[in-house]
């Protein structure tokens, strides 16, 4: 073990990568020893954490008093907030503040190997505070690939802590923040529900999650409150010797009438076919740019619209890929590079070419549109690495991590495309003085998108390709009134989530549109939003119907006790999110934003009881829903109490029903027939040796549920 020079990375698999760039001396339990090299000339020891380490104590860590929940604690303010060692980690623990210890005493450097972003600052920098050794030495590693090449670049170039100390202040008043709020405002919603009625359930309340939750919520009410009205078009088909095309009058009436009335005007009211004059055409050749580098946003937005994957399931996928050391850093939310990334795309073209099995004249220009070292800041977009995968790597991945690499490599390879090229017409036709507009196009180069697949390709630019007609030539009209209907807007995609936060409610999907919106204040991180998105599903407050997102009756009632506050406001939630990012730049003060928010939990503590006892009636919904059945008992209501069903006759009544059997979840059905005729069968149990059987099971005179026999499948 060398003590002078100790690396932490952030998990494991890291420590892994880090120790593969170098000759291994030998491999332990808490770390690996490295050989001496030029680097290290005396060798290296890599520990690593194994996620979080320490955690910020719970309410009754500092009070005996905030064990029980109670409005009279509210606000739960410490004085001082403090970490803990997390118990199932301790050894790790351990030998980090043994070895962080003797690093000291030997003038050592303490190296910063976590990930490059306010996480890792927080993981490394709560770890050595723990450990009690002060005014240590320490050094960042600061790579965005995993390569060994840049692992051995990166610890020949180690900077100094600076800057990671103020990422590190930025996401520990985050983290903070979040625990203020989310101790203080679930306790508070939780309990005034509870005084109002509510049974069997608690409410998860969270400085961003809770905007989230509203922002869904809002749009189902659109959805719901829509009602759906009639419009009316005015469009001909004309017919040409060289074929047939369709126009559009530049009008949409909601009376009918109005239509009528022009036609009357202009001598068509009898619709017969009538001759007409194309009074204009013009022909203009246009060029589509590729799409921007993806940042983690815009991938797991295009992976969801792809292929379904949520935004949890991309960012794990691209924490494989990069671990596989073919892909850049994940968690970016940017779409630039730097020169440096752009030379060593080009120095491999060929051979990310190969990958694809294509072959196309690479523009070397270095356009703007993609590299612009100004605009990177901690982390370039996502791009491939130096390290180009062999057929058997790639033949290895699982489905999922294929199509997202890919993605990736085309996109990338999109920047050294030609533009896709086409040429767009535009009809203008005179009937009796009333002009219809008829546009379509014809592709002249497909460019970039010769890469992407014809499933990938938006839909709107499959347009039919016009006649060669020419201005002053005769046509026949046949005009038709058309009717439509006015649609309710659509409910959120899980992929448009992450857009929906990244705007703060001002949904944008176009890419165009995305850049020109240079400085939005968005709600949580690049790295923090899929977390969010699985806390509010894990809550139970939204639900995925074939890639939709639906809010809960229990959703519903935590909006609408929250209305009005600023727990649902997403512009305040994206000006504390905006003021957090100041902070990592040097520019605002931990004290100051969390003053604020204990400034916030008063101000919500005195207000929000009165507006949840406008609730009644929500409750009282709410509660049905927890009703699973009658007691056998006392024939009072079974309730979901979270982790088992009870009686509401509690305490006189102690009647309770486990959820699971054999660590098997019950469903609906076994709890009805358990509860009405005390037996069920249960499918799909696990024996020890993993093969799968069906019981039928009983409830006992204790009720317990026990095995009576073994059921067919």
């Amino acid at each position: 073990m060398n003590a002078e020079t100790v690396i932490l990375a952030e998990k494991p698999s890291q420590a892994k990568a880090y120790a593969d760039a170098y000759d291994v001396k030998e491999k332990h339990k808490t770390h690996i020893d490295l050989k001496p090299c030029n680097t290290f000339p005396k060798g290296a020891t890599i520990t690593w954490g194994i996620g979080h380490l320490v955690e910020l104590q719970m309410p009754q860590d500092y009070k005996e008093e905030w064990k029980s929940w109670n409005l009279a604690n509210l606000p739960m303010i410490p004085d001082e907030h403090k970490y803990k060692v997390k118990q199932s980690t301790k050894g790790q623990f351990n030998f980090i503040k043994k070895i962080a210890k003797e690093c000291k005493d030997n003038n050592g450097v303490f190296v910063n190997g976590c990930d490059i972003d306010r996480e890792g600052s927080l993981i490394f920098n709560t770890i050595i505070a723990m450990t009690g050794v002060n005014n240590l030495k320490t050094k960042r590693l600061w790579i965005n690939s995993l390569e060994n090449e840049a692992i051995r670049d990166g610890f020949n170039n180690l900077l100094d802590n600076e800057k990671d100390l103020l990422m590190f202040e930025e996401a520990q008043t985050r983290q903070i923040a979040d625990w203020l709020v989310g101790m203080n405002m679930s306790q508070l919603y939780t309990l005034l529900l509870q005084k109002q009625g509510l049974k069997g359930q608690t409410l998860s309340v969270g400085r961003v999650q809770s905007v989230l939750v509203y922002l869904i919520y809002e749009r189902q009410i659109e959805i719901d409150n829509f009602v759906s009205k009639p419009f009316y078009e005015l469009i001909s088909n004309f017919s040409h010797e060289k074929g047939d095309y369709q126009g559009k009058a530049k009008l949409k009436e909601s009376d009918k009438q109005v239509v009528n009335d022009l036609l009357e005007k202009n001598n068509l009211s009898d619709m017969s076919s009538d001759e007409a004059i194309i009074k204009n055409v013009t022909k203009n050749k246009k060029q589509t740019k590729s799409p921007l580098l993806h940042s983690l946003s815009t991938l797991q937005t295009t992976a969801n619209k792809n292929w379904k994957y949520s935004p949890s399931k991309v960012l794990e996928v691209m924490q494989s890929l990069y671990e596989k050391k073919i892909v850049s850093y994940p968690r970016t939310d940017c779409n630039f590079i730097t020169d440096s990334e752009h030379e060593y795309l080009l120095n491999n073209i060929e051979k990310y070419q190969s990958l694809l099995n294509v072959d196309f004249e690479v523009n070397t220009e270095r356009n703007s549109r993609y590299v612009n070292s100004k605009k990177v800041e901690e982390h370039y977009a996502i791009i491939p690495t130096k390290t180009i995968p062999s057929e058997e790597t790639i033949n290895k991945l699982t489905t999922e991590e294929k199509n997202i690499f890919f993605e990736v490599l085309k996109t990338t390879l999109a920047m050294f495309h030609r533009d896709y090229e086409f040429e767009e017409t535009v009809i203008v036709t005179d009937v009796n003085n009333i002009e219809f507009f008829t546009k379509g196009k014809i592709e002249l180069d497909k460019g970039w998108k010769e890469l992407f697949n014809k499933e990938e390709v938006n839909e709107k630019e499959k347009e039919k390709a016009l006649p060669d007609v020419e201005k002053d030539e005769n046509v026949i009209a046949k005009l038709e009134i058309k009717e439509g209907y006015t649609t309710p807007p659509k409910p959120y995609t899980e992929g448009g989530l992450i857009n929906l936060m990244k705007t703060a409610g001002k949904m944008v999907e176009d890419e165009e549109e995305v850049e020109i919106l240079k400085e939005v204040e968005g709600i949580g991180t690049e790295a923090t939003r899929s977390g969010i998105i699985d806390t509010v599903k894990r809550n139970n407050y939204i639900e995925i119907k074939k890639n939709n997102v639906h809010p809960t009756s229990k959703a519903e009632l935590l909006c609408e006790s929250i209305k009005g506050s600023l727990l649902s406001s997403p512009s305040m939630t994206a000006k504390w999110e905006s003021y957090l990012t100041k902070i990592g730049n040097g520019k605002g003060s931990q004290e100051t934003f969390l003053k604020n928010i204990e400034k916030f939990l008063r101000t919500t503590i005195d207000e929000a009881e009165k507006q949840v006892a406008t609730l009644k009636d929500k409750i009282d919904k709410e509660n049905e829903q927890y009703k699973v059945g009658t007691c056998p008992s006392c024939k009072g209501s079974i309730e979901d109490k979270g982790k088992f069903y009870g009686c509401s006759n509690f305490p006189e009544c102690k009647f309770t029903l486990s959820k699971e059997f054999r660590k098997k979840k019950l469903t609906k059905k076994n709890t009805e027939e358990l509860l009405t005729k005390k037996e069920t069968v249960v499918t799909n149990l696990k024996s020890k040796k993993g093969s799968k059987y069906n019981a039928k099971v009983g409830l006992n005179d204790k009720n317990y549920i026990e095995f009576l026999e073994f059921a067919k499948k």
